[in-house]
């Protein structure tokens, strides 16, 4: 199987065109995605067919397990796709389907080739029941307290099509413990399907740093959906006005969120290599 290893501002995927072949998806994700016997990424991710959109997004997490959505791996899918000639955009426009629903994305192109893509993010959602996580109380929670390891914590959870609980915090975050505190987050008795967890500091109303432990893959360098929680955290929480240059440790992320509607993030792609996975 031909695949393109790919990251996004170092959240790296490996993209395979699944249009026409079917496999035991989960299995292959923990197979390519090792770091030692495969590959190696954050995430296996198809190319599929899609009746509502001009091309279809499925990612598998490093564990296995599939998710609904990531920002920094639909700007790979869209590199891959364009770049192949698979989808055709129109003035740098098309529409992907993901877990989330169907999102626009517009590319910028050097050489013929995709090198950062702004693209819509969905609105996010704030009802505990749809995150999900399992606090009765009217949307949005905001620094709801929670116990983690016998220390309290202040998160604000956000879905962006998947889970998020985000952090403020002071001090730099890359001092923070985030391997041994993500953890205990993610499996978090208050979110019934898990979820993503990142720290953040501001550092001024347009700019903030993040880390983040991402559900079923552990600490990765960056993620967009979670830049996008760190938005709407951020803006719900009065800390940012309608855009924020996020800082993550594989680069910077550009968010733009009005408080109402799509949150719509910008950031680079990059093509790693090519190669044939043996079947």
């Amino acid at each position: 199987m031909d695949f393109v290893k790919l990251h996004g501002t170092g959240n790296d995927f490996v993209v395979v065109d699944a249009r026409a072949v079917e496999r035991d998806w989960s299995a292959l994700a923990l197979a390519v995605c090792d770091r030692h016997f495969g590959v190696g990424a954050d995430g296996l991710i198809l190319a599929a067919e899609s009746d509502r959109a001009d091309t279809r997004m499925r990612i598998f997490n490093a564990d296995g397990s599939e998710a609904e959505m990531s920002g920094n791996g639909m700007r790979c899918l869209v590199k891959f796709v364009a770049d192949a000639g698979i989808v055709s955009p129109r003035d740098g426009c098309f529409e992907v389907e993901t877990g989330a629903g169907v999102l626009s994305v517009r590319v910028t192109s050097e050489n013929g080739r995709v090198t950062s893509v702004r693209q819509s993010m969905g609105p996010p959602r704030l009802d505990p029941r749809e995150i999900p996580v399992a606090i009765d109380a009217p949307p949005p929670i905001m620094e709801f307290e929670i116990d983690v390891g016998g220390q309290s914590m202040r998160v604000t959870p956000v879905s962006m099509g998947n889970p998020h609980a985000v952090l403020f915090q002071r001090g730099p975050v890359a001092q923070y413990p985030l391997r041994e505190i993500g953890p205990l987050v993610e499996h978090h008795r208050l979110f019934p399907k898990r979820t993503n967890f990142e720290v953040v500091r501001m550092v001024d109303r347009s700019h903030a740093e993040m880390r983040v432990w991402e559900r079923g893959v552990g600490e990765t360098l960056s993620c967009g959906s979670g830049a996008s929680a760190t938005m709407v955290a951020a803006r719900l929480l009065d800390r940012v006005d309608g855009t924020l240059a996020l800082t993550v440790p594989g680069g910077v992320l550009d968010l733009e969120w009005d408080g109402e509607g799509d949150v719509i993030l910008t950031g680079p792609v990059v093509e790693s290599f090519r190669g044939t996975w043996p079947d």
